[in-house]
């Protein structure tokens, strides 16, 4: 829980131009990555937020030396010096994240030694880090689970190994990467995630010195390499938080330019957007979301690992639909409890149901999986101000979308989660119009 809330005074449409910096999915496993190199590395378009925090702060306690230009957007990381961190220290800066888990293999590379505390992040699925334990046992990594934690030591070295991935997890796929780079031998990767983060993420490990080749069906092989040297690297948008500007632009009846964005990467989102009645033009500089009148349409979305439509999507866009005419289905198959945050919307006046178990349908095109749910939404139905409690990142930011659409006042507590995600969103919305009271 953090102090933080907000009082919005809803029902003015979002109109203005606002930027997106780099993609917490990429910065964060990016300054990771620089703990494998001899020499320093520059990550560039680093965003403000939380997480980054975190892990500069992971960083720091084993002994990376971390330095920023004037505006904080670019960073040096100079790992000459890396060391072991003491348990409490790790257990103490890392509570809310779980990107220490990543630091398994680049710190077995570099000391012979990893520890993990228990790990935190958002309350939306159990997540579980067997996938991570797997593949890093594979690379012949001896794991001790302890009561604070997990310890990891590499008595023989790390070497190559073959995976299949039970389910292309973005996280267990970046851990294969962060280790097999400089493991002993050739590592196969199959059933990997293969979102525009991760082929990022390949980028700057080449750039590195690291020899990695993708190939077709979500193959990726690495040939390990004796040492690695720094980057220098752009991190790509951030996608989830272009998408969300977008959803606010549409549920607010507004028109928002957000700068920084690319097309390619957002092709799936931009089709589910027309499709719900929202337009947008692309210029190269980034792209303009809003609403052009009349009424909203209903549809039938399933999350899904890229190119389908991510999860993280799903939930600011709910919001926009209350305001379609008609009923929108939308099945979760990626988290097992991504809806939670529903309820505060129907305290607000929308109809949603969740269905715990999922549904079947006729047209389904993504694989039914055991644990997904789904959520029915009928409207248009109209939102009034309400006291809501922050549960998690994107449902967070949906609710501040939600209190910024309805009619009324509404506040907005726990907010301290969104800025894990989302960059300077409180300035943000002041250039966007939005009429609302900060307390932190």
């Amino acid at each position: 829980m953090t102090s933080d809330e907000i009082i919005i005074n809803g029902g003015r449409p979002l109109k203005g131009r606002i930027e997106v910096r780099g993609a917490k999915n990429l910065a964060t496993k990016a300054m990771v990555a620089a703990l494998l190199g001899k020499t320093p590395s520059v990550l560039r378009n680093v965003p403000n937020i939380s997480d980054v925090r975190v892990v500069a702060g992971l960083l720091a306690l084993h002994g990376v030396l971390i330095t920023r230009n004037e505006d904080q957007t670019e960073w040096r990381l100079d790992p000459s010096n890396v060391e072991v961190a003491h348990q409490a220290d790790i257990d103490a800066h890392a509570g809310s994240s779980r990107i220490p888990i990543l630091f398994c293999g680049p710190l077995l590379h570099r000391l012979g030694e990893a520890f993990i505390p228990d790990l935190g992040g958002c309350r939306i699925g159990d997540r579980p880090i067997d996938f991570h334990l797997d593949a890093l046992r594979n690379f012949g990594a001896v794991i001790e689970k302890l009561p604070s934690g997990i310890s990891l030591t590499a008595p023989n070295g790390l070497k190559g190994a073959n995976i299949e991935l039970p389910y292309p997890s973005v996280g267990a796929t970046e851990q294969v990467l962060l280790t097999a780079v400089l493991a002993e031998g050739q590592t196969e990767l199959r059933n990997a995630a293969i979102e525009p983060e991760i082929i990022d993420l390949i980028c700057i490990l080449q750039k590195m010195g690291a020899i990695i080749t993708v190939e077709p069906n979500r193959v990726i092989f690495i040939e390990g390499v004796p040492e690695l040297r720094g980057y220098d690297h752009r991190a790509i948008f951030d996608r989830n938080e272009a998408a969300s500007w977008a959803a606010a632009a549409l549920a607010t009846k507004g028109d928002v330019f957000v700068g920084g964005v690319k097309q390619e990467e957002m092709m799936t989102f931009l089709n589910v957007f027309r499709k719900v009645g929202g337009d947008f033009d692309v210029h190269d500089d980034g792209i303009r979301f809003w609403h052009p009148g009349g009424a909203l349409k209903p549809v039938t979305i399933e999350t899904d690992v890229h190119p389908g439509f991510m999860t993280d999507w799903q939930q600011p866009l709910v919001v926009a639909l209350t305001q379609a005419e008609g009923t929108s289905t939308i099945h979760e198959t990626v988290y097992e409890n991504r809806f939670g945050f529903t309820d505060a919307l129907n305290k607000m006046g929308a109809e949603i149901t969740v269905y715990k178990d999922g549904l079947n349908g006729d047209t389904r095109r993504v694989m039914r999986r055991e644990f997904e749910q789904a959520a029915v939404i009928t409207g248009p139905t109209p939102l009034t101000g309400a006291d809501i409690e922050v549960p998690d990142l994107r449902g967070g930011f949906s609710h501040l979308i939600a209190a910024l659409t309805a009619e009324g006042q509404s506040k907005v507590t726990n907010l301290g989660i969104i800025s894990r995600g989302y960059e300077n969103f409180i300035e943000k919305l002041r250039l966007l119009g939005a009429d609302f009271v900060f307390e932190s």
